[in-house]
């Protein structure tokens, strides 16, 4: 039976981007998805590229390298788009960041000072005019900032085709346990000298299984998605008070907690945005549920009326937009830095995920990682591993 150098499990944008990446260095690579169409945090995505918002060394950085020397944003993106001959959607637009009306402008504003480039803070009519189907009712103001958009799921699909052109190979198929030696899965045993976990939220239960421990999180998040629609949205709208960082802060106090199914260590949060994709359709949310059990079920009714109050008293228009409940787990770590590298004591055992802001990342993530397999020192994958 053939032995792979790597087999990677999980085919969104973070295990698509990877086996891409440690294919084109010259490796074998398998790599290994159990949906043909995925239902994970990449296909529900909003697609953001939030490059100017590092606010450590360690993030600016990885932020910067998704740019050119020359300053120009997402260049990467341009690039990439060739590269992989794909049409990823790539383009720039106004993100809005609305702060609630129960909330002085000035001190959020200064919240996002240490940022690479720091959001512009606008007045009520200010951002009324950047965008028109706001209700001014409900801000004190709102924060811009220029912003990167990708569509995640093409963005994924042609990383697996320019994976597929360098020589990998790919298996649909549910991996049930990790080896020491590769995977086993529904279908085969496949060998490799080294597994990477890109599994996303399903990462902990995974290794779990194989008797790794690893303080990797998830939430089930939960969206609406529309079918195109003549509402046009001009940008990208956020809360800029996002409660799910805190929420993952809180939640990853006690990991034990994390060890059996059914705890809620703390309550769900929901930060109203709405991103609108290039064919009319609309990405409407976000509910974050700290739920241990990966399988949990939540209520869909009752999510998506919470949902669409709240998105509706921000952008009263999409209240009632058609569309439909959607549900994934979304990976994160305890200090919104990714975990990459390979698992102290399991050393042909690595994993690449728990990314907070992911999309902006993980391309030049997955490039040093390739190249860190290849025996090249990396100061950013050093400061990213599981010995930090």
């Amino acid at each position: 039976m053939k032995t792979y150098d790597w087999i990677v499990v999980g085919g969104g944008i973070t295990g698509a981007a990877l086996a891409y990446e440690l294919a084109k260095t010259g490796f074998s690579v398998l790599l290994l998805e159990q949906y043909s169409r995925p239902q994970n945090a990449t296909r529900y995505s909003y697609g953001g590229l939030a490059y100017w918002s590092g606010n450590t060394p360690l993030t600016r950085q990885l932020c910067e390298d998704a740019m050119s020397t020359t300053g120009y944003a997402y260049a990467h993106y341009h690039i990439l788009s060739q590269e992989l001959d794909a049409d990823i959607q790539f383009r720039e637009l106004d993100l809005l960041l609305t702060i609630s009306a129960a909330s002085d402008p000035q001190a959020i504003a200064a919240s996002y000072n240490d940022c690479a480039i720091p959001p512009r803070l606008l007045s009520v009519q200010e951002a009324s005019e950047l965008e028109p189907l706001l209700n001014r009712e409900a801000i004190s103001g709102a924060l811009t900032v220029k912003h990167g958009h990708i569509h995640p799921e093409k963005t994924a699909q042609g990383y697996i085709q320019g994976f597929l052109r360098a020589g990998g190979e790919m298996q649909i198929t549910q991996v049930l346990q990790v080896l020491q030696d590769g995977v086993k899965t529904t279908t085969a045993t496949f060998h490799s000298a080294n597994v990477v976990i890109c599994a996303g939220g399903l990462s902990r239960q995974l290794l779990k299984s194989a008797g790794i421990p690893i303080k990797l999180y998830f939430t089930h998040t939960e969206i609406i998605e529309t079918p195109p629609v003549d509402v046009q949205l001009r940008t990208l709208v956020m809360p800029a008070n996002v409660q799910r960082f805190q929420l993952e802060a809180e939640s990853t106090q006690v990991d034990e907690l994390w060890n059996q199914p059914g705890n809620e260590p703390v309550p769900p949060i929901l930060d109203a945005g709405a991103i609108q994709f290039q064919d009319g359709s609309f990405r409407i949310g976000q509910i974050s549920r700290v739920l241990t059990d990966p399988l949990a079920l939540v209520d869909l009714e009752a999510s998506e009326k919470w949902l669409r109050k709240s998105v509706g008293e921000v952008l009263p228009v999409l209240e009632n937009l058609p569309g439909t409940w959607h549900h994934c787990l979304v990976a994160f770590s305890s200090d919104r830095l990714p975990l990459i590298g390979n698992i102290p004591g399991f050393e042909s055992v690595h994993i690449f995920s728990g990314f907070s802001n992911p999309l902006v990342i993980i391309p030049p993530l997955a490039k040093r990682f390739a190249n860190f397999a290849a025996s090249k020192e990396d100061e950013i994958i050093t400061q990213l591993s599981l010995h930090r």
